[in-house]
Order: structure tokens, then C-alpha cells, then sequence
């Protein structure tokens, strides 16, 4: 076999360099915008609702009650967390010896027996309030994910909370939330169903790791490039 002309060598050099230059051009650009972005705000954070929101909904995961999991969270007018809670039985009431079932054959093994509130065991909001780690809760905004029952809507009125930021309202034909709604309407307290940005907001315990910016190669021109490529070249492409 007849070897190749020297020229032939000598272009097909040139082209692999051209394409490995042209890939190491292409990696600092996108590191570069990597670095681009991280000095600037970040865009796609959560805004207050949905994060005093999503609060309720995480609460609402240390429910233990098997047909219902609520959750609510409390906030002042400075934005500040005041109180979290979610539906389970009274303190001191340990969760295994005391009945879940809604219907039972046996009266005393009914759930309702055991509750502060009319409809389930002890409701998210009466938790939050129970649980608030400020004097008062007067003037706070109650963020939960279904609309309050009529015996939460008395312990929200007394406590003065003035506005209600519900997820769900899919009790709204039943007796006590017609009756919630006329107390609360009555008192003066408002209330509006959350419009969620996003359906879903997840949280990812690896993430703290595989976005730490230390990863980000240190000086790419130096390290990657390696002279091949022309650094006036590179600002043309940022």
C-alpha cells in the first residue's frame, strides 16, 4: 500500500488539532457562562407563598393519621415563621396506643373520641397555634393546605389571625366549612385559595453536593486550552 503524500499527513494534523481546539473552545465557553451565572442573583428561587406553602405540605409529612395528612404554617408581617404544625393526636397521647380508624365496632376505637376538633384529631392550624414560638399571633397570615373545619375557624378568630391562604377547598359543600366561612366572614378575617407557581417542588438531599461551585475547573484557559486556542477569541464568544 502506497503511503499517504506528506501534505495529506500534514492537513489531516491540521484538522484534528482545528476540532480539539474547536471542543476546548466550546468547554470554556460553557464554563465561563457557568461562572456568568453564578455571579449573578439567581433566578429560579421560590418566592415567600410558595415557600411558606411548601413548608405546610413538608409538615404535613410527620402526620401519622393514615386518610389525612394537613399541614400549616404561620407567618408575621415580617415574613417570619412563627409556627408549624400538622394533624396528629394531643401531646401525651402517644400515636400507637391510640386508635386511627375513622368507623369502628368498637366505640371507644373511634379516632374522633380522642380530638380537640369536631372532624379529625388535632388539626394542623390548632397545632401551629399551640406551637407558635411568639407571644401572640395577632395580625399573622395562616398559610394551610385545606380550607379550616369550623372549630379550627374559632381558635383562628380568637387567636387573631387575619388572613387565611388555603391550598384546597374540596370540603366546601360540607356543613363546617359553610360554618368556618360565616365565623370568619363575620370576624373579619380573610381568605383566599394559593395559586401555586410550580405543581411541584422538590427537594433533592445529594443536591448540596453535586452543585458545590469548588467543582468548577480553577482557571480553564491555562488548565483546558493549553495555548491552542486564542484568549481574544474566547471574549468574542461571552
Amino acid at each position: 500500500m502506497a503511503e499517504a503524500p506528506i501534505e495529506v499527513l500534514l492537513q489531516k494534523l491540521y484538522f484534528s488539532q482545528s476540532r480539539c481546539a474547536s471542543r476546548k473552545l466550546k468547554k470554556c465557553c460553557e464554563v465561563a457562562e457557568i461562572s456568568r451565572e453564578i455571579n449573578s442573583k439567581r433566578a429560579e428561587y421560590i418566592d415567600w407563598q410558595e415557600y411558606f406553602m411548601a413548608t405546610a405540605f413538608l409538615a404535613a409529612k410527620r402526620s401519622k393519621d393514615p386518610c389525612s395528612q394537613v399541614g400549616a404554617c404561620i407567618v408575621n408581617q415580617e415574613n417570619v415563621i412563627v409556627g408549624i404544625g400538622y394533624n396528629g393526636m394531643p401531646k401525651g397521647c402517644h400515636d400507637d396506643e391510640f386508635p386511627w380508624a375513622k368507623q369502628s365496632s368498637n366505640a371507644l376505637e373511634n379516632k374522633y373520641l380522642y380530638v380537640v376538633c369536631a372532624f379529625s384529631v388535632c388539626h394542623a392550624e390548632l397545632n401551629a397555634i399551640l406551637n407558635k414560638n411568639s407571644a401572640d399571633v395577632k395580625n399573622c397570615t395562616l398559610y394551610v393546605a385545606l380550607f379550616p373545619c369550623n372549630e379550627c375557624a374559632k381558635v383562628i378568630i380568637q387567636s387573631g389571625i387575619k388572613e387565611v391562604v388555603f391550598m384546597s377547598d374540596k370540603h366546601a359543600h360540607k356543613i363546617h366549612t359553610i360554618a368556618s366561612k360565616r365565623m370568619l366572614d363575620a370576624a373579619g378575617v380573610k381568605y383566599r385559595q394559593f395559586i401555586p407557581k410550580n405543581k411541584q417542588i422538590v427537594i433533592d438531599f445529594t443536591e448540596i453536593n453535586w452543585n458545590d461551585m469548588n467543582q468548577l475547573p480553577a482557571t480553564p484557559l491555562k488548565n483546558d486550552l493549553n495555548g491552542s486556542v486564542d484568549a481574544e477569541e474566547v471574549k468574542r464568544k461571552l
